[in-house]
């Protein structure tokens, strides 16, 4: 698929916003923990993955209790949906002044298109060293989910299926969506939230 930027400026995928806040002091800490001068950025960008991915976890994987939106929360209770985990892998990268920015797919949400649909987010990763962008989708794995670090073939949670409906949206944003983030800050009840709110398109209302 041919990614499309949102903006052509690769500084705007650095930058700080409510949701995505590097210089919260528990970011800071994360960082100064997971990261040090001796790594490549290939290196850190598969640290943040896979310490996102793992080591935070999906909430309804867990059965969760939370509604976590802002990178500090996720981190500070270790869960979130897939929303929010995007949030805390685009803070600890843009922390390392490594460009990363937010990607969506649109998934059934069971086994058929009847059943409804929802959208999945996961991010985009500019990696200078190969001078391309990749996706990374830090979910989290379980049975018949496993998302991998991979800079030449995508390895993500999800393949799409056309014929269903679903499909992959193209543009790399700056910032996660608007419908992500009303949906995260309208809702108290993750369960509920995830089970019954989630948009299932990204077109605006």
């Amino acid at each position: 698929m041919d990614m499309i930027c949102e903006s052509d400026k690769l500084d705007d995928y650095l930058l700080e916003c409510n949701e995505v806040n590097y210089s919260h002091p528990l970011i800071r800490e994360k960082a100064d923990e997971l990261f040090n001068p001796s790594q490549t950025e290939m290196e850190k960008v598969q640290t943040a993955f896979e310490f996102v991915r793992d080591e935070v976890f999906h909430s309804a994987d867990i059965q969760g209790k939370h509604v976590t939106c802002y990178a500090s929360d996720v981190l500070a209770y270790k869960e979130g949906i897939c929303y929010a985990k995007s949030n805390l892998l685009a803070a600890l990268l843009r922390s390392q002044g490594i460009p990363a920015g937010f990607c969506y797919q649109r998934l059934m949400l069971f086994d058929t298109p009847e059943k409804g649909y929802c959208i999945h987010a996961l991010n985009a990763v500019f990696l200078k060293s190969v001078n391309k962008w990749v996706r990374l989708d830090a979910r989290g794995n379980k049975e018949g989910i496993n998302a991998q670090f991979s800079i030449h073939e995508e390895k993500l949670a999800f393949s799409i299926n056309e014929a269903c409906d679903e499909k992959d949206y193209p543009v790399i944003y700056v910032q996660p969506h608007p419908k992500t983030l009303a949906v995260l800050q309208s809702h108290t009840n993750v369960l509920e939230m995830y089970t019954y709110h989630l948009p299932d398109n990204l077109s605006q209302p």
